[in-house]
């Protein structure tokens, strides 16, 4: 009789009553702590999810920047860097940084068969045709990453190549916004493009270095 009535005491304390009174375990009291103050954090998004007696807090969501993300937002600013017409500077830069900052999916493709029969196309295409000047440049980092050494592919990813890939860029921005002579024709409409790439590419390119 004892126990039984230990048992429905417990059971109904717990069931009853939003609070734990004082005369309950310590095991129930952090098992009932545990339910009515739950902090729950989901993979590596920031996502934080808080329950009290007034129920859901608020919830803070932060895409993450990883090293790979932001390598693939440099590739796609070159790339549209390379291919645009609204900016005087030295286009020829560019090469080089893709290069030191393309994704290691990307630099894996061309360095395997795939990357070797489209270059191979491409220089067919190249002596038989005229190619446009915005057109050369892939090109040319097609071949400059076909044919680096070693030596100059284990700069990727270190500091000796983030530094060099941000004397790029910032050779870059001054050419880019000194030659357009003011801010305002920077981002008039044919150069907002280029201006924006460029940014982009800087921007990214400090945040590697970091």
């Amino acid at each position: 009789m004892s126990s039984l009535s230990i048992s429905t005491a417990t059971a109904f304390s717990l069931h009853s009553k939003p609070f734990l009174s004082l005369q309950s375990p310590p095991h129930q009291a952090k098992l009932f702590s545990l339910r009515f103050h739950h902090l729950r954090f989901q993979g590596n998004h920031g996502v934080v999810m808080k329950k009290n007696r007034r129920g859901f807090g608020a919830v803070c969501y932060s895409a993450p920047l990883t090293p790979q993300n932001l390598q693939w937002v440099c590739t796609v600013s070159s790339a549209v860097l390379m291919l645009s017409r609204g900016t005087a500077a030295q286009k020829s830069f560019l090469v080089p940084f893709f290069a030191l900052q393309a994704p290691t999916s990307i630099i894996s493709w061309i360095k395997g068969e795939y990357g070797a029969w489209a270059a191979f196309l491409a220089l067919l295409v190249r002596l038989f045709f005229f190619i446009p000047g915005e057109l050369e440049l892939p090109f040319v980092a097609l071949l400059l990453v076909i044919v680096a050494p070693y030596q100059v592919m284990n700069l990727r990813g270190t500091q000796m190549g983030a530094i060099v890939s941000l004397l790029i860029a910032g050779y870059l921005a001054f050419q880019h916004f000194s030659r357009a002579g003011s801010l305002q024709r920077a981002f008039n409409q044919g150069s907002v493009v280029a201006s924006l790439a460029i940014i982009c590419t800087t921007a990214v390119s400090c945040l590697l270095f970091i």
